[in-house]
């Protein structure tokens, strides 16, 4: 082929491509669309949904095949029914000899959510990153198989995982609270959704920076929340409808913490205490003065707080937060009508009892704890003290027995702690100490296992960060 005619080969497919490009920016597809006006895609008028709008609970999966098993033991909310993290054992039931038998194991989204357990179902909060989308799930406590899931879509970056926070059930219904504060009421049974409510938006809630760690409170037939918000400190609300009962004006200005309220009685009063971020408050509970506020203290105001308030007598309350925050006392009278709370005491972690994450068990009078990192010497041991000193513990685990950000449950007369790598240890309680009896290793290569445990049924649920197991530790005899 000679120079002249691939020159003009060249010339020709040079002006055809050109003609192309050009045509192809000149033309409108457009020009033959039709132009649908407002509701002509049949979607009722006000329904167009937001980039940010969160459909709280808008999908739902069953699983006809599996049934739930027939037991009745029930771990029903955040440190179980006594709010005490103890659970009691039955008289016709022993520990298993040798080491536990593994029920189920399910894999999860990275998280620190605990299950609760009613009826031979185990719920808990899960986030399932493919999907964007926070759910709760139902599952059997034998068999761990899926009963059902409901979710709803809310996209989130992980940060030390995303779920934190344990379910409560009550009158056959079970409420949640997601990472970023969205409230969810379900059937406990069906799955069938019931109500929501989004606590920022409704309320200006700021949601902590690990996402939100409090637990819902159901007291009294009450569901207690602490949006912590622009107006509103503290809430009930009707379980059965979702309505608002009573709402305490955050006169105080805190902030949501990753603690929960706890419901204690004080000076003969039943009251909600809650540690945010600005202090501690007291909340009146008792029936035709709920919702009142009834003291507050800010002398100690730890940044980022996780453990939940403990009471250890009829007027003192013991506080706990990580980060170096250590531990304070607090003391609460009522004089009359006049209420003063003050903190007795505070030090740093490495001058008393203290802990970061897991909120301590006070145990037939003994304080039992984990105590922190930065607890000098004796960091990251068990330990007991006495509700009369808070500087000295009566008694600590062995220099090789540490559990980091573990939990610990009280379990009849025995403490299960669970080591954060995933080791589980077995101790006999006395009166100011405690006894090894065995440890088992749970999780091959377990990793921040920080969630809660829960016992019911003879079975203990235990998680790290991507895995729940169940455990079969007592049997009857």
């Amino acid at each position: 082929m000679n120079d002249k005619r691939i020159k003009w080969i060249t010339i020709g497919v040079i002006a055809f491509y050109t003609c192309l490009l050009i045509g192809w920016h000149l033309y409108d597809p457009s020009s033959s669309f039709d132009v649908l006006k407002p509701g002509a895609d049949h979607r009722p008028a006000g329904h167009a949904r937001k980039a940010d709008e969160v459909l709280i609970g808008e999908f739902f999966m069953q699983d006809s095949t599996v049934s739930a098993s027939s037991l009745m033991g029930e771990w029903p909310c955040f440190r179980g029914a006594g709010h005490n993290n103890q659970a009691s054992t039955s008289p016709n039931m022993k520990w298993i000899d040798g080491d536990f038998k593994e029920m189920w194991s399910i894999e999860t989204g990275e998280g620190h959510a605990a299950p609760v357990i009613s009826e031979g179902r185990v719920y808990v909060l899960d986030y399932d990153e493919q999907l964007s989308s926070d759910a709760l799930r139902c599952l059997d406590l034998k068999t761990g198989k899926q009963l059902w899931k409901r979710w709803y879509r809310v996209a989130m970056k992980r940060n030390h995982g995303f779920s934190r926070t344990i379910p409560v059930i009550s009158n056959g219904l079970v409420v949640t609270i997601g990472p970023e504060g969205h409230v969810m009421c379900c059937d406990k049974v069906t799955g069938q959704m019931k109500w929501s409510i989004d606590m920022k938006k409704r309320f200006g809630s700021e949601i902590p920076f690990w996402y939100t760690g409090q637990c819902p409170l159901i007291h009294n037939d009450i569901l207690v929340l602490a949006p912590a918000g622009t107006d509103t400190l503290m809430l009930g609300v009707d379980i059965k409808t979702g309505k608002t009962l009573w709402g305490t004006p955050n006169s105080v200005h805190f902030k949501m913490s990753h603690s929960s309220v706890m419901p204690m009685t004080l000076g003969g009063v039943q009251t909600y205490v809650y540690i945010g971020v600005g202090g501690v408050c007291g909340v009146s509970a008792e029936t035709g003065n709920c919702g009142n506020l009834l003291w507050s203290a800010n002398e100690w105001q730890p940044s980022v707080v996780a453990p939940s308030p403990l009471q250890i007598s009829q007027n003192q309350i013991f506080l706990v937060a990580g980060y170096g925050a250590g531990g304070a006392l607090l003391q609460v009278d009522k004089t009359g009508t006049s209420w003063k709370a003050t903190v007795k005491d505070s030090y740093k972690a490495n001058e008393g009892m203290s802990c970061e994450q897991q909120t301590p068990i006070n145990y037939k009078g003994t304080l039992i704890t984990v105590l922190p990192k930065d607890g000098g010497g004796m960091r990251e041991r068990l330990a007991m003290y006495s509700p009369n000193d808070l500087h000295h513990p009566i008694w600590t685990s062995a220099a090789d027995e540490r559990f980091g950000l573990g939990p610990y449950i009280v379990i009849g007369d025995r403490l299960v702690a669970f080591k954060e790598d995933g080791e589980l240890y077995v101790y006999q309680l006395f009166a100011n100490s405690m006894k090894l009896i065995r440890k088992q290793r749970v999780m091959e290569e377990g990793v921040d296992a920080w969630g809660p445990m829960a016992y019911a049924d003879g079975m203990l649920i235990v998680r790290d960060a991507k895995t729940i197991k169940c455990l079969k530790i007592l049997t009857e005899e």
